[in-house]
């Protein structure tokens, strides 16, 4: 019975840290074409209010994360990894602590462009 349990315990702990986006979610395409313009729209969002957790180049090294008790998701590695745009969107739009859904702070289009931006950390 104990053997049981935590196997469901670690299993359960597992599938906690396993953040996916549905399926629907994780093949929307984005709207939002990445351009030079629309990709420099998504820095600034990115700069205001995504840095400060996330680091600047996107590593989950940023000062404010360091304070918080699960680190921040290394954004660069989860792109080379083959995240979605949609898969991207989904989690930005909402949220999982300790990271604040953005939807009711950032139009539809500002979260896709922060999008653009992100997959730029992919050589990074």
């Amino acid at each position: 019975m104990l053997i049981g349990l935590a196997v469901f315990s670690i299993s359960g702990v597992l599938l906690a840290q396993d953040w996916k986006a549905p399926a629907a979610a994780a093949n929307r395409p984005n709207p939002v074409p990445s351009n030079p313009g629309t990709v420099a729209l998504g820095q600034k969002l990115y700069a205001s209010n995504c840095a400060t957790c996330h680091g600047p180049s996107g590593k989950g090294d940023g000062p404010g994360g360091a304070a918080l008790e699960k680190r921040p998701a290394d954004l660069s590695a989860r792109i080379r990894a083959g995240e979605t745009d949609g898969a991207l969107f989904w989690k930005i739009s909402e949220g999982k602590s300790p990271m604040i859904s953005w939807r009711g702070s950032l139009s539809e289009t500002q979260r896709w462009e922060l999008v653009n931006y992100i997959k730029t950390f992919a050589g990074k």
